[in-house]
């Protein structure tokens, strides 16, 4: 008796491992639902970096925040430029070590991305996939001014109000990326490409003197050519 308890006992742990693998092999939904950059581009990947948080760099404090005075870490000093980054972005009792800390990763992504591809960093600038960069490059990496500069030039994928006009380039090799410029009444002034794309053809856009919109799907950023 006692030995085929022992057996029975055995097989109903053996399948109840086999259910608890199978099933925490399934898909997570929501991880396949996040969007992508284009194939093409070597923009940074929005799923590598964690959802936006309390401390995220674009996360402006809703209620009372640190007064500048109190913005001491718990050990060691900030520097000058420090402090005027954490200026009126400390939310009251929280460390501002925190909040610095997460203006200094958006540096070491901006630094990281750059050494690969220089486009690929303006890029996540442009689309906010790097939160926070502008306010984090200007007070904690001058060093990559030029990327904030590059990126302050161009504009994101989708629409476009009154663009300056001139000759852009799109910061993707996506096959996918159309374009189209048109006056105040709608009407289209000129439109790309021309020819279906290759993988790895750069991809420009003229936009006329005129131009009140400028739409484009599927090109990520662009910045002047």
């Amino acid at each position: 008796m006692y030995r085929r308890s022992a057996a029975a006992a055995v097989l109903l742990a053996a399948a109840l491992t086999l259910t608890a693998c199978s099933s925490g092999d399934k898909a997570d939904p929501a991880a396949a639902a996040k969007p992508k950059p284009p194939a093409s581009s070597s923009a940074p990947d929005p799923a590598d970096s964690p959802a936006p948080s309390p401390l995220s760099p674009d996360a402006k404090p809703t209620g009372p925040v640190l007064p500048d005075a109190k913005l001491t870490p718990k050990t060691g000093s900030f520097t000058e430029k420090e402090k005027q980054y954490l200026s009126g972005r400390v939310p009251e009792k929280m460390d501002p070590a925190a909040v610095l800390q997460s203006g200094q990763e958006s540096c070491q992504r901006v630094e990281r991305t750059a050494k690969r591809d220089k486009d690929a960093a303006t890029g996540a600038v442009i689309s906010g996939e790097i939160p926070g960069a502008k306010d984090a490059i200007t007070h904690l990496c001058p060093e990559q001014k030029p990327i904030l500069a590059a990126a302050e030039k161009g504009f994101g994928d989708g629409t476009r109000k009154s663009p300056a006009a001139g000759k852009y380039r799109a910061l993707t090799q996506s096959t996918t990326c159309t374009w189209e410029a048109r006056s105040k009444d709608g009407s289209v002034l000129a439109s790309g490409p021309q020819a279906p794309p290759k993988a790895g053809d750069t991809i420009t856009a003229t936009i006329p003197s005129g131009t009140a919109e400028f739409v484009s799907t599927g090109c990520y950023a662009w910045i002047p050519a």
